[in-house]
């Protein structure tokens, strides 16, 4: 863009300060050539190579939808407000199954066409300028349940019990009802508004708006954003703090209030172990479904019919353990999980549980296991990410808290949220601060517990107090 000249440009392209009467100008240069080309169709995980897209930054998205339960189809229109990092010929989008009608960048039409499985090719009319703030607006629909999905933590597009409808998944969920930078690393800032009829009830992530209308103004992992919308039964509060609590109960959960009711206590706990709630909102959707896991949906986790209060504990510490703080690879997904896991523990020492000896035992189960001391909590390859980090985790955390002492792992529960809030962070990461806060070399540690494949030796399965 070339900068407009002030008045003082009638002298001349170049002003004079004695025949113009102020201080010398000059134009301003013209911008260097552009050398657009194609943003990447990844986002560099090796585990997921097609997952996201290169060349821009998303900052926000702006998804409206219109949902009819009965036929199940769904009829959408986003806005994807980003930044481009380089000079881009076009990009990509993810969108996976439904049929694309329209797009506009910066409000003229745009080609477009898929590649694929669920790659978007958006041609803009003119080429971006790196730098560039740009919005992408894409009006699209079908039925998002018929979308193909992997199984496993990738549930997709489901119907409900009572005729409504949700979606959950790890690592893929948002891009089978709204086009997306389906990866970790492009985190964005989140706004849904939802038309349904008469009767049903729409939940979603952040601060609850006008009927349908949700919005959280921290940026958020794409896979970590949701929709709910059925018959529920909503309770509405504040902590103590006057942070907002929504949580939806679907037909047949009613008992679940139980549960539920306790978050405030769980929020409180855990803010006394990981420093201050990270989040914009706080609730729960309690779905009367047999999804075979509960996901931690950004301020507000989705909990399958058989959730208690462990699960509770679980998902909640993830809004700072994965969700405010975000993996960049998937390799790495030991910084969500592991600690989510370890929560639980801390939970069950707090009602007064004695950690070694349960610590202890397990070892004793699972010592002969070689199946269980296979799984790699680090580089476990892909496909592998979530078969060791949830019980061969847990004992790795409690060895490190006895290796660096209670003072050292204390610290490191509230430094490690407070660090990279509202970021991503990576496994290097994580080594460098422990060793830092711990104060010594830990590799050797590392390398056996988190990379390693067989029952550590004595030193490092009974370091400090459990050596007693």
């Amino acid at each position: 863009m070339r900068r407009r000249l002030t008045a003082l440009a009638v002298c001349a392209a170049v002003v004079f300060a004695v025949a113009c009467g102020g201080d010398a100008v000059t134009a301003a240069p013209p911008p260097p050539p552009m050398h657009p080309l194609p943003g990447a169709s990844g986002a560099g995980d090796p585990y997921y190579p097609d997952d996201g897209n290169g060349g821009y930054d998303a900052l926000g998205y702006q998804v409206d939808v219109r949902y009819d339960p009965p036929s199940g189809h769904l009829d959408g229109d986003t806005t994807v407000t980003a930044k481009a990092t380089q000079d881009l010929s076009r990009f990509d989008l993810d969108l996976r199954g439904l049929d694309v009608h329209s797009v506009e960048v910066d409000g003229k039409p745009a080609q477009f066409g898929r590649e694929k499985a669920f790659e978007l090719i958006i041609t803009p009319p003119a080429p971006i300028r790196a730098g560039t703030t740009f919005r992408t607006r894409v009006r699209y629909g079908g039925d998002p349940a018929r979308t193909p999905h992997e199984g496993g933590s990738e549930n997709g597009w489901k119907h409900s019990a009572d005729g409504g409808a949700y979606v959950v998944g790890e690592p893929h969920s948002a891009a089978f009802w709204y086009p997306v930078n389906e990866t970790p690393r492009d985190k964005a800032t989140f706004t849904l508004t939802a038309h349904v009829p008469p009767g049903w009830t729409v939940i979603s992530n952040g601060r609850e708006g006008p009927p349908g209308t949700w919005t959280d103004p921290n940026p958020v992992a794409s896979y970590l954003t949701t929709i709910a919308i059925g018959k529920f039964g909503v309770d509405r509060s504040t902590l103590p703090d006057g942070t907002p609590v929504v949580t939806a109960y679907a037909p047949g959960t009613e008992a679940r209030r139980a549960i539920g009711d306790r978050l405030p206590e769980v929020i409180g706990f855990l803010a006394g172990k990981f420093g201050p709630y990270p989040q914009s909102a706080a609730g729960g959707i309690f779905l009367n479904e047999n999804v075979p896991f509960s996901l931690e949906t950004q301020t507000r986790p989705t909990y399958a019919k058989w959730a208690d209060l462990p699960t509770l504990v679980h998902e909640n510490a993830h809004q700072w353990f994965g969700d405010s703080v975000s993996v960049r690879n998937w390799s790495d997904i030991c910084l969500n999980e592991c600690f989510a896991s370890y929560s639980q523990w801390l939970w069950a020492e707090r009602e007064g549980q004695n950690l070694d000896d349960r610590y202890r035992a397990a070892i004793e189960i699972t010592r002969g296991s070689t199946d269980f001391w296979a799984q790699q909590l680090v580089d476990m390859g892909q496909g592998h990410e979530f078969e060791g980090v949830y019980n061969k985790g847990i004992l790795a955390l409690h060895a490190l808290r006895r290796e660096i002492g209670d003072p050292a792992f204390g610290k490191l529960l509230r430094e490690w949220p407070s660090r990279y809030r509202h970021g991503n962070a990576t496994w290097a990461d994580f080594e460098a601060m422990v060793t830092r806060i711990g104060g010594k070399d830990l590799r050797a540690f590392f390398d056996t517990w988190f990379r390693g494949t067989k029952l550590p030796a004595d030193a490092d399965l009974f370091p400090g107090s459990l050596r007693s």
